[in-house]
Protein backbone atom coordinates (compact mmCIF):
# COMPACT_ATOMS: atom_id res chain seq x y z
CA UNK A 1 0.00 0.00 0.00
CA UNK A 2 1.27 3.64 -0.87
CA UNK A 3 2.11 5.20 1.75
CA UNK A 4 0.17 8.99 2.29
CA UNK A 5 3.19 11.68 1.84
CA UNK A 6 5.56 9.31 0.68
CA UNK A 7 7.41 11.59 -2.13
CA UNK A 8 7.59 15.38 -2.69
CA UNK A 9 6.33 17.01 -6.55
CA UNK A 10 6.33 20.12 -7.81
CA UNK A 11 3.31 20.86 -10.35
CA UNK A 12 3.96 23.09 -12.96
CA UNK A 13 1.65 25.00 -15.22
CA UNK A 14 -0.55 23.14 -12.93
CA UNK A 15 -3.85 24.61 -15.06
CA UNK A 16 -6.99 23.10 -12.69
CA UNK A 17 -4.49 20.43 -11.29
CA UNK A 18 -5.20 17.19 -13.16
CA UNK A 19 -1.16 16.28 -12.09
CA UNK A 20 -2.12 17.46 -8.48
CA UNK A 21 -5.31 14.89 -8.13
CA UNK A 22 -3.26 12.26 -9.37
CA UNK A 23 -0.18 12.39 -7.52
CA UNK A 24 -1.82 12.74 -4.14
CA UNK A 25 -3.98 9.84 -5.07
CA UNK A 26 -0.80 7.82 -5.00
CA UNK A 27 0.98 9.02 -1.75
CA UNK A 28 2.31 12.80 -3.35
CA UNK A 29 2.65 15.56 -1.11
CA UNK A 30 2.71 19.00 -3.54
CA UNK A 31 5.01 21.55 -2.01
CA UNK A 32 5.07 24.11 -4.75
CA UNK A 33 2.82 25.18 -7.79
CA UNK A 34 2.93 27.67 -10.59
CA UNK A 35 0.10 28.62 -12.94
CA UNK A 36 -0.11 31.75 -14.85
CA UNK A 37 -4.02 31.86 -16.06
CA UNK A 38 -5.54 33.83 -13.35
CA UNK A 39 -9.28 31.96 -13.95
CA UNK A 40 -7.46 28.28 -13.91
CA UNK A 41 -5.75 30.04 -10.29
CA UNK A 42 -9.32 30.34 -8.90
CA UNK A 43 -10.43 26.91 -10.06
CA UNK A 44 -6.78 25.18 -8.65
CA UNK A 45 -7.40 27.14 -5.12
CA UNK A 46 -10.71 25.91 -4.85
CA UNK A 47 -10.20 22.54 -5.17
CA UNK A 48 -6.80 22.27 -3.23
CA UNK A 49 -6.19 24.22 -0.38
CA UNK A 50 -8.05 21.99 1.64
CA UNK A 51 -5.27 19.35 0.51
CA UNK A 52 -2.29 21.11 0.18
CA UNK A 53 -2.69 24.61 2.43
CA UNK A 54 0.68 24.99 2.69
CA UNK A 55 0.85 26.08 -0.77
CA UNK A 56 -1.68 29.14 -0.81
CA UNK A 57 -0.36 30.18 3.36
CA UNK A 58 3.07 29.97 2.85
CA UNK A 59 3.29 32.13 -0.86
CA UNK A 60 4.27 28.43 -2.86
CA UNK A 61 1.42 28.60 -5.79
CA UNK A 62 3.13 31.06 -8.08
CA UNK A 63 1.94 32.77 -11.07
CA UNK A 64 4.54 32.88 -13.03
CA UNK A 65 7.62 30.30 -14.04
CA UNK A 66 9.39 32.61 -16.32
CA UNK A 67 9.18 35.97 -13.80
CA UNK A 68 12.70 37.04 -13.94
CA UNK A 69 12.39 37.87 -9.84
CA UNK A 70 11.46 34.52 -9.00
CA UNK A 71 14.51 32.75 -7.51
CA UNK A 72 14.56 28.89 -8.82
CA UNK A 73 17.00 28.02 -5.16
CA UNK A 74 13.86 28.97 -3.03
CA UNK A 75 11.61 26.38 -4.57
CA UNK A 76 11.38 23.54 -1.58
CA UNK A 77 13.05 20.32 -2.05
CA UNK A 78 10.98 17.88 -4.45
CA UNK A 79 11.36 14.17 -5.83
CA UNK A 80 9.23 14.68 -8.58
CA UNK A 81 8.42 17.34 -11.24
CA UNK A 82 5.54 17.66 -12.88
CA UNK A 83 4.49 19.68 -16.02
CA UNK A 84 1.74 19.54 -19.01
CA UNK A 85 4.16 22.60 -20.20
CA UNK A 86 2.93 24.24 -23.21
CA UNK A 87 5.07 23.71 -26.60
CA UNK A 88 5.94 26.68 -27.82
CA UNK A 89 7.85 26.30 -31.02
CA UNK A 90 11.71 25.80 -30.88
CA UNK A 91 12.75 27.07 -33.92
CA UNK A 92 13.66 30.95 -33.49
CA UNK A 93 15.99 29.27 -31.00
CA UNK A 94 16.99 26.88 -33.77
CA UNK A 95 17.90 29.73 -35.93
CA UNK A 96 19.71 31.48 -33.74
CA UNK A 97 21.26 29.59 -31.36
CA UNK A 98 21.27 25.94 -32.63
CA UNK A 99 18.96 23.46 -32.03
CA UNK A 100 20.65 22.64 -29.06
CA UNK A 101 19.48 25.64 -27.45
CA UNK A 102 16.18 25.86 -25.38
CA UNK A 103 16.01 29.53 -24.52
CA UNK A 104 12.83 31.48 -25.33
CA UNK A 105 10.80 28.06 -24.84
CA UNK A 106 9.12 26.98 -21.81
CA UNK A 107 11.10 24.37 -21.23
CA UNK A 108 13.87 25.89 -20.52
CA UNK A 109 12.04 27.48 -16.99
CA UNK A 110 12.32 23.12 -16.21
CA UNK A 111 15.29 22.74 -17.71
CA UNK A 112 16.65 25.88 -15.30
CA UNK A 113 14.76 24.25 -12.13
CA UNK A 114 16.12 21.23 -12.15
CA UNK A 115 19.93 22.72 -13.50
CA UNK A 116 19.62 24.33 -9.76
CA UNK A 117 18.67 21.72 -7.72
CA UNK A 118 21.71 20.10 -8.94
CA UNK A 119 23.99 22.92 -8.59
CA UNK A 120 22.67 23.41 -5.28
CA UNK A 121 23.45 19.97 -4.26
CA UNK A 122 27.47 20.22 -5.24
CA UNK A 123 27.42 22.43 -2.86
CA UNK A 124 25.18 21.24 -0.17
CA UNK A 125 24.71 17.30 -0.02
CA UNK A 126 21.38 18.33 2.04
CA UNK A 127 19.79 19.51 -0.78
CA UNK A 128 17.77 16.91 -3.13
CA UNK A 129 18.30 16.63 -6.83
CA UNK A 130 15.05 15.53 -8.30
CA UNK A 131 15.02 11.93 -8.88
CA UNK A 132 11.88 11.75 -11.78
CA UNK A 133 10.40 14.52 -14.12
CA UNK A 134 6.73 13.91 -15.44
CA UNK A 135 5.95 15.72 -18.59
CA UNK A 136 2.90 15.97 -21.27
CA UNK A 137 2.64 17.31 -24.09
CA UNK A 138 0.62 17.11 -27.48
CA UNK A 139 1.23 14.25 -29.53
CA UNK A 140 3.17 16.03 -32.21
CA UNK A 141 5.62 17.46 -30.30
CA UNK A 142 7.81 13.94 -31.15
CA UNK A 143 7.45 14.83 -35.05
CA UNK A 144 7.70 18.72 -34.86
CA UNK A 145 10.21 20.51 -36.82
CA UNK A 146 11.23 16.78 -38.01
CA UNK A 147 12.09 15.64 -34.68
CA UNK A 148 14.92 17.92 -33.82
CA UNK A 149 12.47 19.99 -30.86
CA UNK A 150 11.81 16.61 -29.39
CA UNK A 151 15.89 15.46 -29.69
CA UNK A 152 16.61 19.09 -27.93
CA UNK A 153 14.76 18.13 -25.27
CA UNK A 154 16.16 14.68 -24.77
CA UNK A 155 19.24 15.91 -24.65
CA UNK A 156 19.26 18.59 -22.59
CA UNK A 157 17.77 16.13 -19.48
CA UNK A 158 20.09 13.26 -20.37
CA UNK A 159 23.36 16.05 -20.01
CA UNK A 160 21.67 16.56 -16.21
CA UNK A 161 22.11 13.35 -15.89
CA UNK A 162 18.27 11.59 -16.41
CA UNK A 163 17.47 8.73 -18.34
CA UNK A 164 14.73 9.34 -20.65
CA UNK A 165 11.50 7.52 -21.96
CA UNK A 166 8.77 8.45 -23.66
CA UNK A 167 5.40 7.07 -25.29
CA UNK A 168 2.29 8.10 -26.46
CA UNK A 169 -0.84 7.18 -25.26
CA UNK A 170 -4.89 7.34 -25.57
CA UNK A 171 -6.87 8.04 -22.92
CA UNK A 172 -9.83 6.04 -24.68
CA UNK A 173 -7.76 2.98 -22.87
CA UNK A 174 -7.60 4.36 -19.45
CA UNK A 175 -11.36 4.27 -18.21
CA UNK A 176 -12.54 7.26 -19.93
CA UNK A 177 -14.58 7.78 -22.87
CA UNK A 178 -12.23 10.06 -25.07
CA UNK A 179 -9.93 9.92 -27.71
CA UNK A 180 -7.02 11.87 -26.54
CA UNK A 181 -3.73 11.00 -27.98
CA UNK A 182 -0.30 12.85 -25.65
CA UNK A 183 2.84 12.41 -25.21
CA UNK A 184 4.18 11.38 -21.70
CA UNK A 185 7.71 11.57 -20.89
CA UNK A 186 9.20 9.65 -18.02
CA UNK A 187 12.62 11.03 -17.03
CA UNK A 188 15.16 9.78 -13.47
CA UNK A 189 18.21 10.87 -12.57
CA UNK A 190 20.42 7.87 -12.91
CA UNK A 191 22.82 8.71 -9.72
CA UNK A 192 19.70 8.60 -7.54
CA UNK A 193 17.44 5.92 -8.83
CA UNK A 194 18.55 2.24 -9.89
CA UNK A 195 16.24 1.61 -12.67
CA UNK A 196 17.42 0.24 -15.59
CA UNK A 197 14.37 1.03 -17.77
CA UNK A 198 10.47 2.16 -17.40
CA UNK A 199 7.83 0.31 -18.31
CA UNK A 200 4.75 2.14 -19.57
CA UNK A 201 1.17 1.06 -19.39
CA UNK A 202 -1.03 1.52 -22.05
CA UNK A 203 -4.39 0.89 -20.78
CA UNK A 204 -6.09 -0.09 -17.46
CA UNK A 205 -8.67 -2.95 -17.47
CA UNK A 206 -11.62 -2.79 -15.51
CA UNK A 207 -10.66 -3.38 -12.16
CA UNK A 208 -7.88 -0.87 -12.95
CA UNK A 209 -4.87 -2.88 -13.43
CA UNK A 210 -2.74 -1.28 -15.65
CA UNK A 211 -2.10 -3.13 -19.11
CA UNK A 212 1.25 -3.64 -20.14
CA UNK A 213 0.84 -5.27 -23.58
CA UNK A 214 0.61 -2.69 -26.48
CA UNK A 215 -0.91 -5.35 -28.34
CA UNK A 216 -3.44 -6.23 -25.36
CA UNK A 217 -5.23 -3.01 -24.87
CA UNK A 218 -8.30 -3.12 -27.39
CA UNK A 219 -9.47 -6.14 -26.01
CA UNK A 220 -8.03 -5.90 -22.33
CA UNK A 221 -9.04 -2.00 -21.91
CA UNK A 222 -11.61 -0.80 -19.13
CA UNK A 223 -15.19 -0.70 -21.05
CA UNK A 224 -16.82 2.46 -20.93
CA UNK A 225 -19.49 4.43 -23.37
CA UNK A 226 -20.03 8.34 -23.59
CA UNK A 227 -23.05 7.72 -21.73
CA UNK A 228 -20.45 7.09 -18.49
CA UNK A 229 -20.02 11.08 -18.60
CA UNK A 230 -23.20 12.22 -18.88
CA UNK A 231 -25.50 13.57 -16.45
CA UNK A 232 -28.93 11.91 -16.19
CA UNK A 233 -31.69 13.98 -18.09
CA UNK A 234 -33.43 15.21 -14.81
CA UNK A 235 -30.26 16.12 -12.96
CA UNK A 236 -29.66 18.61 -17.06
CA UNK A 237 -33.08 19.85 -16.87
CA UNK A 238 -32.45 20.59 -12.72
CA UNK A 239 -29.26 22.18 -13.93
CA UNK A 240 -30.43 24.37 -16.82
CA UNK A 241 -33.44 25.58 -14.31
CA UNK A 242 -30.89 26.80 -11.58
CA UNK A 243 -28.25 28.58 -14.19
CA UNK A 244 -30.97 29.82 -16.66
CA UNK A 245 -29.54 28.32 -19.66
CA UNK A 246 -29.98 25.85 -21.98
CA UNK A 247 -27.03 23.14 -23.26
CA UNK A 248 -29.21 22.19 -26.61
CA UNK A 249 -27.79 23.95 -29.81
CA UNK A 250 -30.24 26.94 -31.07
CA UNK A 251 -31.17 25.87 -34.59
CA UNK A 252 -29.11 29.12 -36.16
CA UNK A 253 -26.04 26.87 -35.41
CA UNK A 254 -27.50 23.45 -35.68
CA UNK A 255 -28.11 24.08 -39.21
CA UNK A 256 -24.74 25.88 -39.70
CA UNK A 257 -22.95 23.36 -38.36
CA UNK A 258 -24.94 20.99 -40.53
CA UNK A 259 -24.08 23.26 -43.50
CA UNK A 260 -20.52 23.50 -42.75
CA UNK A 261 -20.15 19.57 -43.02
CA UNK A 262 -21.60 19.52 -46.12
CA UNK A 263 -19.06 22.06 -47.63
CA UNK A 264 -16.46 20.51 -46.00
CA UNK A 265 -17.13 17.01 -47.56
CA UNK A 266 -17.51 18.31 -50.51
CA UNK A 267 -14.12 19.95 -50.66
CA UNK A 268 -12.81 16.25 -49.70
CA UNK A 269 -11.76 16.81 -45.97
CA UNK A 270 -13.55 15.82 -42.53
CA UNK A 271 -14.05 19.21 -40.87
CA UNK A 272 -17.39 19.43 -39.34
CA UNK A 273 -19.41 18.62 -36.03
CA UNK A 274 -18.81 15.20 -34.60
CA UNK A 275 -22.18 13.58 -32.54
CA UNK A 276 -22.17 11.04 -30.39
CA UNK A 277 -24.77 9.07 -28.41
CA UNK A 278 -24.72 6.80 -25.03
CA UNK A 279 -23.84 3.85 -26.38
CA UNK A 280 -20.87 5.40 -28.14
CA UNK A 281 -17.87 4.38 -27.33
CA UNK A 282 -15.88 7.20 -27.09
CA UNK A 283 -15.66 11.36 -28.16
CA UNK A 284 -13.22 13.03 -30.29
CA UNK A 285 -10.63 15.31 -27.91
CA UNK A 286 -12.05 18.08 -26.60
CA UNK A 287 -9.88 21.28 -26.58
CA UNK A 288 -9.76 24.76 -25.10
CA UNK A 289 -11.92 25.89 -28.02
CA UNK A 290 -14.67 24.01 -26.70
CA UNK A 291 -16.81 27.06 -25.24
CA UNK A 292 -16.96 28.41 -29.21
CA UNK A 293 -19.44 26.24 -30.69
CA UNK A 294 -19.24 22.90 -29.18
CA UNK A 295 -18.54 21.62 -32.53
CA UNK A 296 -15.75 18.48 -31.59
CA UNK A 297 -18.59 17.16 -28.88
CA UNK A 298 -22.12 17.49 -29.47
CA UNK A 299 -24.54 14.93 -27.82
CA UNK A 300 -27.14 13.34 -29.19
CA UNK A 301 -30.58 13.83 -28.34
CA UNK A 302 -32.67 12.53 -31.45
CA UNK A 303 -34.81 10.24 -28.85
CA UNK A 304 -36.03 13.20 -26.66
CA UNK A 305 -36.90 14.71 -29.86
CA UNK A 306 -34.23 17.66 -29.42
CA UNK A 307 -31.63 19.29 -31.56
CA UNK A 308 -28.00 18.06 -30.59
CA UNK A 309 -26.94 19.66 -27.41
CA UNK A 310 -23.42 21.20 -26.25
CA UNK A 311 -21.58 19.36 -22.97
CA UNK A 312 -22.26 20.57 -19.27
CA UNK A 313 -19.07 21.34 -17.74
CA UNK A 314 -19.78 19.03 -15.17
CA UNK A 315 -19.38 16.70 -17.79
CA UNK A 316 -16.49 17.82 -19.84
CA UNK A 317 -14.68 17.59 -16.20
CA UNK A 318 -15.87 13.70 -16.09
CA UNK A 319 -14.47 13.32 -19.77
CA UNK A 320 -11.04 14.30 -18.71
CA UNK A 321 -11.56 12.30 -15.57
CA UNK A 322 -12.36 14.95 -12.54
CA UNK A 323 -14.42 13.93 -9.79
CA UNK A 324 -17.43 15.54 -10.98
CA UNK A 325 -20.56 12.97 -10.97
CA UNK A 326 -21.15 11.56 -7.58
CA UNK A 327 -17.78 10.75 -6.88
CA UNK A 328 -15.92 12.91 -4.58
CA UNK A 329 -12.74 14.63 -3.93
CA UNK A 330 -12.35 15.54 0.07
CA UNK A 331 -16.51 14.58 0.64
CA UNK A 332 -17.64 16.82 -2.66
CA UNK A 333 -17.75 17.13 -5.61
CA UNK A 334 -14.74 18.77 -8.44
CA UNK A 335 -15.62 22.73 -7.49
CA UNK A 336 -16.03 24.48 -11.13
CA UNK A 337 -16.38 28.16 -9.84
CA UNK A 338 -15.71 29.90 -12.56
CA UNK A 339 -17.92 30.59 -15.69
CA UNK A 340 -19.37 28.14 -18.53
CA UNK A 341 -16.33 29.28 -20.75
CA UNK A 342 -13.84 29.34 -18.45
CA UNK A 343 -14.52 25.65 -17.29
CA UNK A 344 -14.49 24.93 -20.77
CA UNK A 345 -11.21 26.22 -21.80
CA UNK A 346 -9.76 24.59 -18.44
CA UNK A 347 -11.12 20.86 -19.14
CA UNK A 348 -9.99 21.16 -22.75
CA UNK A 349 -6.59 22.22 -21.78
CA UNK A 350 -6.34 19.76 -18.79
CA UNK A 351 -4.59 16.30 -18.79
CA UNK A 352 -6.95 13.27 -18.12
CA UNK A 353 -6.86 12.42 -14.80
CA UNK A 354 -6.71 8.65 -14.97
CA UNK A 355 -3.71 8.36 -17.13
CA UNK A 356 -1.79 10.66 -14.99
CA UNK A 357 -2.63 8.54 -12.03
CA UNK A 358 -1.87 5.36 -13.68
CA UNK A 359 1.33 6.56 -14.64
CA UNK A 360 1.87 8.09 -11.20
CA UNK A 361 1.04 5.08 -9.76
CA UNK A 362 3.84 3.30 -11.87
CA UNK A 363 6.55 5.87 -11.33
CA UNK A 364 6.30 5.25 -7.61
CA UNK A 365 6.04 1.30 -7.71
CA UNK A 366 9.08 1.24 -10.84
CA UNK A 367 11.48 4.31 -9.81
CA UNK A 368 10.96 5.99 -6.05
CA UNK A 369 10.17 2.57 -4.29
CA UNK A 370 13.82 1.29 -5.78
Amino acid sequence: MIQKDSFRFIDLFAGVGGFHLAMHSVGGNCVFASEIDKFARVTYEANFRNISPDLFDKGLFNADITDPELDYSTIPDFDVLCAGFPCQPFSHAGHKKGFSDTRGTLFFNIEEIVRTKIRLNKEDQSVKIPKVLFLENVKGLRGHDKGRTYATIRQKLEELGYTVREEVLNSKYFGVPQNRERIFIIAWHTDTVSADDFCFPYGIDDEGNPIYEKEEREIRSATVTVGDILLPDEELLELEKQEGREYTISEKLWEGHQRRRVEHKEKGNGFGYSLFKDDSPYTSTISARYYKDGSEILIDQSRLDKRPRKLHPLEAAKLQGYPAGRENINGSRFVIPVSNNQAYKQFGNSVSVPVIRTLAAEIVRQLLQK
